[in-house]
């Protein structure tokens, strides 16, 4: 159910902590010990017990953290379900504090706009030592993340995304021009044209700006594909299912994009977001077609599946015209980062090694995992091509996600940094702090390196 985090609430029952095998230590009375034996509570990592007083009310409620310093502050989220309705606290201070408060709010989303019900929240004391605001914005811009990719593509078209974009923008002060149908063309954008007007819904370029013009320039680019049927190249039925999330790098920049406007970073913000359908009708773009692209690089199309990577492309040639002083893209891109890490642990490439550490260290902080895969330079040369600069695909079918990643990278030159990230955007099974549908990947990362790096004085 919902969790909102209030300052104080007089009768807030407590939630106790507990390793797993610590129970004699946990500080409880004889009649929560007593209890807790009888409920055979171990403690193990997500064990909830609700506690009861004397007069049969609820006292309070014992939570298993696993064992010792094994436990990770957002499985808080646990408890978001696993509690009934009414007032809480923690009895004690959370390693974390305000991952744990976070957890908490991140386990209690729910996508309702369908009909489910989102049931009574829970109201929680933010634990000292929690920014409160933080907290705030940070989920936000998470929940805004699933219940785009958790909407399906009748509803979220790149019509409908670029609403989206909109109202986002409108809520921080933002600018929004958007590039349409087969004015794409006459502003030099072949890819994202090509790869999008076989749709009945237009194609698409969305341009968000904030922030004052002096501040280090900060572009964020989501691949924004709403719906991917791999086009001429077409998928299986099975390959469709979860093709509603193929916006989810647009989606991940969106929810980045509101945590830095929110928190009023000093930076120049660009957000770029590409929104086609892959879609299939008599005039879609073909397999062996050779497109141009803004960048004047040719490619020729091996698959017209890999679709991403093309407008991607497009608006990463447009972004790093501004020399920007970091560039971040984010696109649920290959099958092959699934295959090589799972769907838990994003792949992110760069050159930039001091950055790299950076993230890795706000990752690790958040408890938003990332890892680093290496641009190997010599995998270029199977994206060569006969008759184009470049093909899109390999023919062998290895490293697919670095070899998507040096094909982008192509397109890239002016920017001092820049990042690729091969995200899922999706949760395959309940978390602790997220439940099973659309995901928020690297963007707390991220964000924690943002506002280290641009703190204001």
């Amino acid at each position: 159910m919902p969790v909102v985090i209030v300052s104080a609430l007089e009768q807030a029952r407590p939630v106790h902590a507990v390793n797993q095998g610590g129970l004699e230590n946990a500080g409880l009375d004889d009649q929560a010990l007593g209890w807790a034996n009888a409920n055979r509570f171990s403690g193990k990592s997500g064990e909830v017990l609700v506690l009861p007083s004397q007069d049969g009310k609820i006292a309070g409620a014992l939570f298993g953290t696993g064992p010792e310093g094994e436990g990770a502050s957002l499985d808080w989220g646990v408890l978001a379900r696993g509690l009934p309705q009414g007032d809480w606290r923690f009895a004690q201070s959370p390693l974390d504090p305000a991952l744990a408060a976070l957890g908490l709010v991140l386990g209690g989303y729910r996508f309702t706009r369908y009909g489910k019900k989102p049931g009574e929240a829970l109201r929680w004391v933010l634990p000292e030592g929690a920014d409160a605001a933080w907290v705030a914005r940070v989920a936000d811009g998470v929940a805004l993340v699933r219940d785009l990719v958790n909407t399906p593509t009748s509803d979220m078209g790149p019509d409908k995304l670029e609403e989206a974009v909109r109202g986002l923008a409108a809520k921080h002060g933002a600018t929004v021009e958007t590039t349409l149908g087969d004015a794409l063309l006459d502003a030099n954008f072949p890819m994202i044209h090509a790869v999008g007007r076989a749709s009945a819904i237009a194609p698409r370029l969305i341009d968000l700006r904030w922030g004052e013009e002096g501040h280090p320039r900060v572009t964020l680019v989501g691949k924004g594909v709403c719906f991917d049927t791999g086009g001429l190249d077409i998928k299986p039925a099975s390959g469709m299912l979860l093709m509603k999330k193929d916006m989810g790098g647009a989606a991940n920049v969106l929810g980045l994009a509101s945590m830095i406007m929110a928190s009023k970073l000093p930076v120049r913000l660009r957000v770029l977001v590409p929104a086609v359908e892959n879609s299939i009708s008599a005039n879609a773009f073909r397999p062996s077609d050779i497109l141009p692209s803004r960048k004047g690089i040719t490619v020729e199309i091996g698959n017209t599946d890999a679709e991403g990577r093309l407008v991607l492309a497009d608006a990463l040639a447009l972004a790093d015209e501004e020399e920007p002083e970091l560039l971040i893209d984010m696109a649920t891109l290959t099958g092959a980062a699934r295959v090589a890490l799972g769907p838990d642990l994003p792949p992110f490439y760069t050159d930039d090694d001091a950055f790299a550490s950076e993230l890795a260290e706000a990752a690790v902080a958040v408890e938003d995992p990332l890892w680093r895969m290496p641009l190997w330079k010599p995998y270029a040369a199977k994206l060569s091509s006969k008759v184009a600069d470049t093909n899109n695909v390999t023919t062998d079918g290895f490293a697919g996600s670095i070899t998507a990643a040096l094909f982008l990278q192509r397109f890239v030159e002016k920017a001092k940094t820049w990042a690729h990230f091969d995200i899922f955007a999706w949760s395959p099974s309940d978390k602790p702090s997220c439940p099973t549908g659309g995901e928020a990947q690297a963007i707390r990362a991220l964000e924690r390196l943002l506002s280290q790096r641009y703190a204001r004085d």
